[in-house]
């Protein structure tokens, strides 16, 4: 299927479970390469995947985040992204710094935090502060929860500016009997959670053949740097 529309740009992201938004290393596997030319940059009221992704955000159901390649943008499914979270946050190298720990805090007091409230925290510049969320989305301690879109102007005129918002996965994802619940998405109101039922290892597998379902191609050390 070729994206075309938000609709068919979800319908991708459904099916493929994980799916990176630029060209990467593994040939064809990509939001990017799915999108005819002219609708990747057609300059026109549409923008492109550029805009659809915030109605792909905006369903309830997709992770959005740099998660991949080592801080690269890529989408994925409640289902898919549970287990990326059960296989990163069991690696030592993921668990977060004494910096990363007082975003997360924040974090936690606010609900979610822009980009602005976390270099106002830390008194960081905005580099800094992109490569420390960049971080957090690759520990799976932080997603990106919201995007809006931003008018300007006096005649109110969309051209693709957007603010994002940043919270946390459980926040975004999970309605459980312990009262943690997300944003309130009226199509999953049952509980569900983001722990597990596989081992981290199970995990890593399970990521390995969805990959694989998408990439026949793709090699072990491909799949290996991609999920990190």
């Amino acid at each position: 299927m070729k994206v075309t529309s938000a609709e068919a740009m979800l319908s991708v992201i459904q099916e493929a479970g994980l799916i990176p938004f630029f060209s990467n290393k593994i040939p064809g596997y990509s939001i990017e390469e799915r999108t005819p030319a002219e609708f990747w940059f057609d300059g026109g009221d549409a923008l492109g995947p550029w805009d659809w992704k915030i109605d792909c955000v905006q369903s309830g159901d997709i992770a959005y985040g740099k998660f991949v390649w080592g801080g690269k943008a890529a989408f994925a499914t409640f289902e898919v992204y549970r287990e990326l979270v059960n296989w990163r946050r069991s690696r030592r190298a993921y668990l977060p710094d004494a910096e990363e720990r007082k975003v997360l805090d924040f974090m936690a007091e606010r609900g979610s935090v822009e980009m602005r409230d976390i270099r106002h925290l830390l008194g960081i510049k905005k580099s800094a502060a992109d490569a420390l969320m960049s971080r957090l989305h690759m520990k799976t301690l932080a997603l990106t929860g919201d995007i809006t879109r931003v008018y300007r102007g006096q005649d109110l005129r969309y051209v693709g500016w957007q603010v994002s918002t940043f919270c946390s996965p459980e926040s975004l994802f999970e309605n459980t009997p312990s009262g943690s619940s997300g944003f309130p998405f009226a199509a999953f109101m049952e509980e569900r959670s983001l722990r597990s039922s596989l081992t981290p290892d199970g995990s890593y597998r399970f990521l390995s053949e969805v990959i694989r379902k998408n990439a026949p191609g793709a090699s072990d050390a491909q799949i290996a740097k991609m999920l990190g």
